[in-house]
């Protein structure tokens, strides 16, 4: 077999040389092949975007100082268990969201942004169901204990801790009274709101940059069926919303961010 395909190799180079066409079975069986190799490679990228791992921008500084504007991430989400489009199927994963988890999410519908009501968000995961929640002078609690924030994230410009918005009042029905913590305060604030039960299936997310964040304050408790991986690492970054150069992308790039690890 192999002398005929060497027979048949020299042939084909000989006919070319000499300025005749290759047969049209030879010429179709080549495109063929190529198209097959480009429908693997499409089928192998798409099983690894949908199941595996997916990459992820950091569009605005909620994050701050754990992800910054300009952060490009690679986000595991076989973690959680992976989601499959267009369906309400969520795979199951090999683990399990925890307190302190930075997570990638489906918001809960924003009423206030029609045009985009359910944008996939990245914020840290800070209390699951059955936990009580509040916050009291920007402090917040989780079952009693006071949650204090690392000190780069305490050096955050702070805010207005009274506002207060129309979108806070989700939280009146989960409200509940007579614990250490007193009664929820007659209208919810930045810094003052709660406590709140959190519901079973359901988690609560906060901003590491609590006075720039619109969290879980606004829209409420997130499905566990929303969580769609755990970003992992930095893979580039760049000043994509403090640079005075041209093309920042290329001639601004935080290299030391690279590789960093997500905590």
């Amino acid at each position: 077999m192999a002398s005929k395909k060497s027979a048949s190799d020299r042939s084909t180079v000989a006919a070319l040389r000499a300025g005749k066409s290759v047969s049209p079975s030879q010429g179709g069986a080549s495109a063929w092949e190529n198209i097959k190799a480009i429908v693997v490679t499409v089928a192998i990228f798409l099983v690894i975007r949908t199941f595996l791992i997916e990459a992820y921008r950091i569009p605005s500084g909620s994050m701050i100082p754990t992800l910054l504007v300009g952060d490009w991430l690679f986000v595991n989400k076989l973690a959680y268990g992976p989601h499959v489009p267009f369906t309400n199927i969520n795979l199951p994963g090999y683990d399990e969201p925890e307190r302190g988890d930075v997570v990638v999410f489906v918001s809960p519908t924003q009423v206030d942004q029609p045009d985009d009501p359910n944008p996939t968000l990245v914020k840290r995961l800070v209390a699951v169901a059955g936990d009580t929640i509040w916050m009291r002078g920007g402090l917040f609690y989780v079952n009693g204990m006071p949650q204090r924030q690392g000190f780069a994230a305490s050096q955050n410009e702070k805010g207005d801790g009274g506002f207060s918005h129309p979108l806070f009042q989700w939280q009146q029905p989960f409200e509940v009274r007579g614990t250490s913590a007193g009664d929820p305060p007659a209208q919810p604030t930045l810094d003052d709101w709660g406590p709140l039960v959190v519901p079973a299936g359901m988690l609560f997310m906060l901003g590491d940059n609590r006075y720039d964040s619109k969290d879980g304050r606004y829209w409420g408790f997130v499905p566990r069926d929303n969580v769609r991986g755990r970003p992992v690492f930095v893979y580039y970054s760049y000043r994509a919303d403090e640079s005075d150069r041209p093309l920042p992308f290329l001639t601004d790039i935080r290299w030391g961010r690279i590789g960093t690890i997500i905590r």
